[in-house]
């Protein structure tokens, strides 16, 4: 029998087998997936011998879970690497109320911020090493990004792919001049503004190549060709790769892998096929592992990356949220909010919502699309430059552009007055950040909510790029000084929002599968019944988004059962089936079962 480092091989199941090769049928037909699958099982068995196998765990979420979003040099401190910057910031303030964080790219790279990815297996000089990534993932359940669409044009493929070598002469789509589909082409879904072709110089000739993303003037974010079965193969490898240290796989951009001229160039079978086959490379190597996918397009295709609820993401991120959320604090109004979430549902309970409102890339605005008016997103629009924000934009097919998203803080999305108390821009702040926590799902706070820090004028104006208004990275030193002031903003929103978190994940109603019903009260408040898996806890989360003491009439079959408000542990007294909220006040309300 033989072996790898002492262990015999074929021990990946028939049925798993079967799914692989089902799929690899499916994307370049029998032949070729006859000829692969040998070649991904010594991949997978070579992981298992050094790694070990594990069972599939009874959940794969809980309460507890919350995820901090940071670049790796989000923090710093002069003469320290900022990884370990970032591990003792995560190991001081977070342990034990935070459990995960997903660090975006801490690759080599050329632009992006780290999305133009040189090698998948090196972390940057600058940054740290792979000891500091596996300390932080010893005690946080670490999320990594597989960019799977591109690589950077600084990249040992691309360069071989220059040099007109053969083996990689089929990694990257490109054409001559000759032949360039101008027609085709003009279907294609575009993300950016930019040209779908860029040209590039090889050893022999020149060649136009496909670049999906590109950012500002730089075009060096080249796309892969999965036509071509090397790459995917190569990708697999990049996956196990990086699972040696990860709880949670975030596909970047999964939605653009697959090209076929003639389409739009999204959402193609094929992506969802490859997405259930990293599924299924999952299943037999690390089940305990969970796949997110990054998709900010409208909800009804964002949630399509849940599959039957058993073969693709077991979490995708709710891009709806962050405009919705955002809308309903700027008009006081919850319902299109609301009406919205009343229809989330999950198609298994090994399936959950990834609720963020902020991200690196700012607030996305097509989850938004077909769910609020055109005036009200355009409105939306105006508001953003009048707050201090910039705009994004997308390219048509005819020609035009359109907004794609909105770069900008969300402290400074919410709060635009410096007349305004700041306690009220606090609480209002907070309120917000509530209904992310208390939603059906997982929550995601990225790093610059933690303090709720404003727009970054002067860090957009050097870089010119409108997405640097909410990537500023923080002198650890100076933080802490502010964390120390109890009057300073950040110290009342890091201290409160870090409580709010305590509390929602020590409550098993908020278990990211528990029942959940959107309650229609008032226009001003955003309620949700959540009921904890075991139907023993429930809660009654009640968000006032206006400015107004808003009163609100409970339900004759909960307004005898409230116990206390498990926010401030206070008893809630109330008469006439009635509640009064503050301005912009929270209250999670325990029932008695």
């Amino acid at each position: 029998m033989k072996l790898i480092d002492g262990m015999p091989m074929n021990v990946i199941s028939v049925t798993s087998k079967e799914k692989i090769i089902t799929k690899l049928c499916m994307l370049y037909g029998k032949e070729h997936a006859e000829k692969l699958w040998p070649r991904i099982e010594r991949i997978l068995e070579e992981y298992i011998a050094q790694a070990g196998s594990e069972t599939e765990p009874k959940e794969l979420f809980t309460e507890k879970d919350a995820v901090l979003i940071t670049y790796p040099d989000a923090f710093y401190r002069t003469d320290e690497k900022p990884l370990r910057t970032l591990r003792a910031f995560l190991e001081k303030y977070l342990l034990g109320i935070i459990n995960g964080v997903h660090i975006l790219p801490f690759f080599p790279y050329s632009s992006d911020r780290g999305f133009s990815v040189i090698d998948f297996y090196q972390v940057k000089p600058e940054l740290g090493t792979w000891q500091d990534i596996a300390e932080i993932g010893k005690r946080f359940n670490l999320m990594v990004d597989l960019i799977i669409n591109h690589v950077s044009t600084q990249s040992a493929w691309f360069k071989k792919f220059l040099e007109d070598d053969p083996y990689y002469k089929n990694f990257f789509i490109s054409f001559s001049k000759g032949e360039i589909p101008h027609s085709e082409l003009a279907k294609v879904f575009r993300p950016r503004p930019t040209p779908v072709l860029t040209r590039f110089k090889t050893n022999d000739s020149e060649r136009w190549v496909w670049t999906t993303f590109s950012v500002g003037t730089s075009t060096d974010q080249v796309d892969l060709n999965y036509k071509n079965p090397e790459v995917l193969l190569e990708m697999v490898k990049v996956l196990l790769f990086l699972l040696k240290n990860a709880h949670a796989i975030r596909l970047d951009a999964i939605a653009y892998i697959w090209k076929e001229l003639g389409t739009n160039c999204i959402h193609r079978p094929q992506a969802h096929i490859i997405t259930q086959l990293f599924r299924d490379i999952l299943d037999v190597v690390k089940p305990s592992a969970i796949l997110i996918t990054e998709t900010n397009v409208p909800h009804a295709e964002n949630i399509s990356y849940f599959g039957n609820g058993a073969n693709e993401a077991q979490a995708v991120y709710n891009f709806s949220l962050p405009p919705l959320t955002l809308h309903a604090f700027w008009s006081e109004d919850t319902n299109y909010l609301s009406k919205w979430a009343s229809s989330l549902a999950v198609p298994s309970d090994r399936t959950t919502f990834f609720n963020f409102l902020d991200s690196h890339d700012g607030i996305g605005i097509l989850g938004a699309r077909g769910i609020l008016p055109e005036k009200e997103i355009e409105a939306m629009f105006e508001e953003v430059k009048k707050r201090g924000g910039e705009l994004s934009y997308k390219a048509n097919p005819d020609g035009t552009k359109s907004v794609y998203e909105m770069n900008i803080t969300w402290w400074s999305a919410l709060n635009n007055a410096s007349s305004e108390p700041l306690q009220t821009q606090v609480q209002r702040f907070l309120c917000s950040r509530a209904i992310a926590l208390a939603l059906q799902g997982i929550p995601g706070i990225y790093y610059l909510s933690l303090f709720g820090c404003e727009n970054d004028i002067e860090g957009m104006e050097k870089s010119g790029l409108a997405r640097d208004i909410n990537r500023t990275n923080l002198e650890i030193t100076a933080l802490e000084e502010k964390l120390q002031n109890k009057d300073a903003k950040e110290a009342r929103v890091f201290w409160s929002l870090l409580g709010l978190i305590k509390t929602r994940v020590s409550c098993k109603a908020f278990h990211p599968n528990a029942e959940q019903k959107v309650l229609f009260l008032s226009p001003e408040v955003f309620a949700l019944l959540r009921t904890s898996p075991d139907g023993k806890e429930r809660i009654l989360a009640l968000h006032n988004v206006s400015r107004q003491e808003t009163e609100v009439e409970l339900p004759d079959e909960l307004a005898d059962k409230i116990s206390h408000d498990i926010i401030s542990n206070k008893k809630i007294v109330h008469t006439n089936k009635s509640i009064a909220l503050e301005p912009y006040q929270v209250l999670w309300l325990m029932l008695r079962c």
